[in-house]
């Protein structure tokens, strides 16, 4: 088996694998499908250009796999200066040995990453994958967990508009970034954004972006509404811990979407906007693993201490 560069002739094949691994969700509830539509996506496939690495596996001439990595947030891009790079498809054939061909395709993928100036690599996987365990045999670490809650019609308990509320602007992103130093464990906030720059790169949100500010800003909303009925609204949130500010965000956000179904991710430590969504009607689709793997050790720098000098 060989791993390889994939080429535009191999992109009919690629399609054809990603659509059979979709099969394995056919069982599943429509919300549980509907997620993995969405987030296992093959747009960013096509073209096939410089802004993503894309790898295949090959046995005998057939494919047997492929992995596809690019730049972290809504981008999806190899942003110059960009350190993390996270996992967007890893596909193995149901037909294939899965302990022999998923190591091969990130240790690929890891050593290619780690060429183009990458120092981790991070991949989200299903709680209940078989893919988890090879990942994480892999030097995988878990980070933080996800949880995806989806609700087909969810409304608010009250017309409330929280105060402080406004549109977000430019000039917020240094207090914003603030905000997520806040909210965010020492932990995740190190593989996801340790600077300013890469925070940046990862906040390029799409749709329209609020902040709750009371003489300091302590909530961001983000409602990407969609224009399709069969494609839920998507809904992000950060939002200190305060007594009641979770539940004023969901009422006032459920009223913006206009209807329909809904999502959000959120962390293991967003627990009060997952109980607020919770009690408007969400609940658990599933739950991921975030994990990491660190491609280059970085040495702290040796302090500098007084030498006696003599002569």
């Amino acid at each position: 088996m060989k791993v390889r560069s994939a080429t535009v002739l191999d992109l009919g094949k690629i399609e054809d694998m990603h659509r059979d691994t979709g099969a394995l969700f056919s069982s599943q509830p429509p919300s549980v499908r509907l997620w993995s539509l969405v987030s296992h996506t093959l747009s960013a496939l096509l073209p096939l250009a410089q802004d993503t690495l894309l790898y295949v596996a090959e046995d005998g001439g057939r494919l047997v796999g492929f992995a596809q990595a690019s730049g972290s947030g809504p981008a999806l891009a190899l942003q110059p200066g960009a350190t993390t790079l996270q996992v967007l498809n890893l596909n193995v054939a149901e037909d294939a040995d899965l302990d022999q061909v998923l190591p091969e395709l990130l240790e690929h993928l890891a050593n290619r990453a780690l060429g183009r100036g990458a120092v981790r690599l991070t991949v989200r996987v299903p709680l209940d994958d078989p893919m988890l365990r090879t990942i994480r045999m892999q030097g995988f670490r878990q980070y933080a967990t996800e949880n995806v809650l989806y609700a087909e019609d969810p409304k608010p308990l009250r017309d409330v508009a929280p105060a402080g509320l406004r549109p977000a602007r430019r000039r917020d992103d240094r207090v914003l970034y603030h905000l997520y130093r806040k909210v965010t464990p020492q932990g995740v906030s190190n593989v996801e954004a340790p600077t300013y720059r890469e925070w940046k790169l990862l906040h390029e949100e799409p749709g329209d972006q609020y902040v709750i500010d009371r003489v300091e800003v302590v909530a961001w909303i983000s409602v990407e509404r969609s224009s399709e009925p069969s494609r839920p609204h998507t809904l992000r949130f950060q939002a200190l811990p305060e007594s009641g500010l979770a539940e004023d965000i969901a009422d006032h956000v459920l009223s913006l979407t206009g209807g329909g179904p809904a999502w959000s991710s959120l962390r293991h430590y967003d627990a009060n906007m997952i109980d607020a969504l919770r009690g408007r009607g969400f609940s658990n689709l599933l739950t991921q693993a975030l994990l990491v793997k660190e491609l280059a050790l970085r040495e702290p720098l040796r302090e500098k201490g007084l030498v006696p000098s003599f002569g």
